[in-house]
């Protein structure tokens, strides 16, 4: 994951609020799964977030995207929360943190 933000605190609370996102059909949060590829703040602290989806036709994507922006952007010292979806690199269970690895029994 990429992170353009010199606020480290910021960039922790927004890590933290990602970890309260899940894809509905899977039991691991968004961060965890490898989701996430980018993090990018503003100097006006808007927050553009890149990320993919464990599949392209993923029926959850709109219930995803709304429960970041409305997660994340909860935190008071953001003004914005963009959510944009790319599919490259393609996402794959590779990206996976050991706690996701471990909580699907991959490990």
């Amino acid at each position: 994951m990429t992170v353009s933000c010199e606020d480290e605190e910021l960039v922790e609370k927004i890590i933290d609020m990602l970890r309260t996102v899940y894809d509905p059909e899977i039991p691991v949060d968004i961060y965890e799964l490898g989701l996430i590829y980018e993090l990018n703040v503003d100097k006006e602290n808007n927050l553009a977030v890149t990320m993919t989806l464990t599949a392209p036709n993923c029926p959850a994507s709109d219930v995803i995207v709304s429960d970041i922006e409305k997660r994340v952007g909860s935190i008071e010292a953001l003004k914005s929360v963009s959510v944009h979806i790319v599919f490259d690199p393609p996402w794959d269970q590779g990206m996976m943190s050991e706690v996701a690895k471990l909580q699907l029994g991959f490990m």
